[in-house]
């Protein structure tokens, strides 16, 4: 396939579909809310790193998030980049070979800004493991839809045995530490290298049966044309989001001490089902998006700036990593060890909307993120003719 000079510097906004773009704009916000309270430090944490000795209002948004945006959001981005891995693969005019080496060239890169990004801000990237996925299961572009859902099924068994495990250990050995602690910007490096080095498999394996099932709802381009599946992903919102609802609420109750002294043989099944049942709630978030385009004659302004979000959502989301960084970590801000749950989750939120308000900036200017600009280079080269 030969790819221009000016193909690659053109906005992404045009040929795109709306849901998709939609979609991954709102994710961020709960990415930002999932990742916010993970700055603090100098707090008794629980299950899912949410400070247990704050006041009222920030352990009923602990809770909230716990049940609604924690294990919801990052299955929902699992799925999204799924889809996006076919809706790559179908722009290419060149054999599967060709196919192949360009989605594991662009991965190698992926997983290169992920090291980045826990070298310089942060050691929660899921860069890391989405570009480590991708490397790893662009052959199932190849498997038939059955073969695709037998793997997704098989996998759910390891997801959970791996899910088990880890809620043993915080069962055991606490909760996750200040990991975001650091007095000055080089003491942490080490550290933030060491959790991302762990963290990133265990994302993959956490992340590989929404990626399946996002190959699989591409191929029936139940985003790019919602009007047509409504009736199918209004059934998959309401049964997803239900489901996560119920199956975070154990777990919300007892990172938010409405339960306590409760032993493990109760609180690891707790964690268990809120890990499985977010897989059900990211996919339940993202058919509700794609439900809501599917009524969408014409966007709306707020409509037109998620989406350029979505457009832009690798630029934002390391925007958000800069934003924490210079706010809360000890060296800069510093606000992580003084402000609770609740203020940091409204900081996120504040966060986003400067996203958003950034992306529609961009769009309305014809530009790229820098970010996606400069993935798209260095995945498909300098030169004028790129053979991808």
């Amino acid at each position: 396939m030969s790819t221009s000079s000016a193909t690659l510097g053109r906005p992404l906004a045009r040929g795109r579909s709306l849901a998709p773009d939609l979609a991954r704009g709102a994710m961020l916000l709960m990415i930002a809310l999932a990742h916010a309270h993970m700055y603090l430090s100098g707090h008794r944490t629980g299950f899912r790193g949410y400070a247990v000795d704050g006041g009222t209002l920030d352990r009923v948004v602990a809770g909230v998030q716990v049940a609604l945006v924690d294990g919801r959001a990052m299955p929902m981005f699992a799925a999204l980049f799924g889809y996006g891995f076919v809706q790559i693969a179908s722009k290419q005019a060149g054999d599967w070979p060709r196919t192949r080496r360009l989605l594991r060239r662009r991965s190698r890169w992926l997983l290169a800004f992920g090291f980045g990004h826990a070298l310089l801000l942060f050691f929660g990237d899921i860069l890391g493991a989405y570009g480590l996925a991708g490397l790893l299961l662009v052959g199932v572009l190849r498997l038939s839809d059955r073969a695709l859902l037998v793997f997704a099924g098989l996998w759910l068994v390891v997801h959970g045995a791996v899910i088990t495990f880890t809620g043993m250990q915080i069962a055991t050995h606490g909760g996750p530490v200040d990991a975001m602690a650091a007095a000055d910007p080089l003491s942490g490096v080490g550290e933030r290298l060491v959790l991302w080095g762990v963290l990133t498999p265990m994302l993959l394996v956490e992340l590989l049966v929404p990626f399946l099932l996002g190959v699989w709802a591409a191929r029936r381009r139940l985003l790019e044309e919602p009007h047509r599946h409504v009736t199918a992903l209004r059934t998959a919102a309401v049964i997803g989001i239900g489901l996560a609802v119920v199956g975070g609420l154990p777990l919300a109750l007892l990172d938010t001490q409405v339960l306590t002294g409760a032993p493990a043989a109760l609180t690891v099944p707790a964690y268990v089902l809120h890990g499985l049942t977010g897989l059900a709630g990211g996919l339940g978030y993202a058919a509700l998006v794609g439900a809501v385009a599917a009524h969408v004659a014409a966007p709306n302004r707020i409509i037109t700036a998620l989406a350029a979000c979505g457009q832009r959502s690798l630029t934002c989301y390391l925007l958000q990593s800069v934003v924490f960084v210079a706010v809360f970590v000890p060296y800069a801000g510093g606000l992580g060890t003084r402000l609770g749950t609740a203020a940091a989750s409204g900081i996120a939120v504040v966060t986003w909307l400067a996203t958003v308000v950034l992306a529609e900036a961009l769009r309305r200017n014809d530009k790229n993120g820098p970010a996606e600009w400069l993935l798209r280079r260095l995945t498909y080269g300098r030169a004028t003719s790129v053979r991808s």
